[in-house]
């Protein structure tokens, strides 16, 4: 059947969530990483382009990731008071990662 069907009285629905790529800063939690996400945006007043930086608390289950590795990050349920992304991904591993 097709996408947003009904389907005897129910709706299926599909879920878009969102996705976004950044960068490891803090791993010192169980079952936590910390990603550091830049975006580019005008200045409202002088348009000028500065960069954004967000912060967001991450569920890494299996502990895979670690400082510096660039990683792709998809939104979930809340998995508690601050933490609604799991990790989805590492699209680069850092460079010292051997080290």
């Amino acid at each position: 059947m097709a996408e947003g069907t009904v389907t005897g009285g129910e709706a299926s629905v599909v879920r878009h969530r969102q996705e976004k790529v950044g960068v490891v800063t803090r791993t010192r939690m169980q079952k936590t990483i910390v990603v550091e996400v830049s975006r580019r945006v005008p200045h409202p007043l002088y348009k000028r382009i500065v960069t954004r930086r967000s912060k967001f608390l991450v569920h890494d289950e299996d502990g895979r990731a670690h400082t510096g590795d660039m990683v792709r990050i998809v939104e979930t349920r809340p998995m508690s008071k601050n933490k609604r992304w799991r990790l989805q991904a590492i699209v680069q591993p850092s460079s010292t990662r051997g080290v």
